[in-house]
C-alpha cells in the first residue's frame, strides 16, 4: 500500500482568495523559555495560527453555497463522504483561463479506461498548480468547470469532485454557477489539491480527506491522501 499526499501546505500568507481571511502563523511559545516544577525543567514550542475555513486544501460544506436552513454544516456531514473510491481525470492539456466542457470530461473519463460510478470522488488534474503556484496567476488563471460540465458530474451522482484551483469554476459567473449546481444536485467539491499528476493514469484508488469538526462550519481544511493498493494494480 502507498499513500500519496494530495494536500497543499498551510503557511504564513499562503495563497487565499481576497474574500477569505489570510493565514497568520507565528511563534506562541519557544524553547527559549523554560518552566520548572518540583525540580523538573521543561520547555515546549507551539505556534499561533489563524485562518479561514477555506484555506489551502479544503472542502466546502453545503451551507457554504446553500442558504437553506437544512443545508449541512461541515460537522454534520457524514464521514463516509470523505473516504470514497476515486478516479483522476487528466485535463492537463487545457490552456490556462479555459473552460472545461462536457466533452472534455467525457474524453478524459474514456482515457482512464474506467467509469465514474455513483458516490465516487472525481479529481480533475489541470496542471494548474505546476504552472502557476507561487505567482499571482495561481488565484485567477486556472481552467474551470462550467455550469454544463458540473451538471454532467451531478448526473453521475458523485459524492464530490476536487480541483487544484481555489475555485471550481473560472472567476465570476462560471464559479457562481458551479457552486449553485453543487447545491441543486446535492454534491460538493474540494479545492486547493496538489500532486494530482501522481494519480493520473492509475485507474481507481481510495481517497481520504477528512475535515475538522468545526461546529457550524462552512468548510474545513483537509489532509487529502490517495491510498494505492499496488497488489490490485
Amino acid at each position: 500500500m502507498r499513500l500519496i499526499d494530495l494536500s497543499g501546505e498551510i503557511f504564513q500568507k499562503c495563497p487565499t482568495l481576497p474574500n477569505h481571511p489570510p493565514v497568520t502563523l507565528s511563534a506562541y511559545q519557544t524553547h527559549e523559555t523554560s518552566r520548572e516544577a518540583e525540580g523538573v525543567k521543561f520547555s515546549c514550542a507551539s505556534l499561533f495560527l489563524t485562518l479561514g475555513e477555506h484555506t489551502a486544501s479544503h472542502v466546502d460544506a453545503p451551507c457554504h453555497f446553500d442558504e437553506r436552513k437544512s443545508a449541512l454544516s461541515i460537522d454534520k456531514m457524514p464521514l463516509e463522504q470523505f473516504y470514497r473510491p476515486a478516479l483522476c481525470l487528466d485535463l492537463s492539456h487545457k490552456p490556462l483561463k479555459s473552460d472545461i466542457t462536457v466533452s472534455d470530461l467525457q474524453d478524459a473519463e474514456k482515457r482512464t479506461g474506467e467509469t465514474i460510478n455513483e458516490n465516487d470522488i472525481v479529481l480533475i488534474y489541470m496542471a494548474h498548480y505546476d504552472r502557476t503556484f507561487g505567482t499571482p496567476s495561481f488565484l485567477t488563471d486556472f481552467p474551470g468547470l462550467t455550469k454544463e460540465s458540473a451538471i454532467w458530474l451531478g448526473k453521475k451522482k458523485i459524492a464530490s469532485f476536487g480541483v487544484e484551483a481555489l475555485s471550481p469554476g473560472r472567476p465570476g459567473k462560471n464559479n457562481f454557477e458551479v457552486h449553485l449546481v453543487c447545491r441543486d444536485w446535492g454534491f460538493t467539491h474540494m479545492e486547493g489539491l496538489t500532486n494530482l499528476h501522481k494519480v493520473v493514469g492509475i485507474g481507481r484508488f481510495q481517497f481520504a480527506g477528512f475535515p475538522l469538526k468545526i461546529r457550524g462550519g462552512t468548510g474545513s481544511p483537509i489532509r487529502a491522501v490517495a491510498i494505492i493498493n499496488d497488489s490490485e494494480k
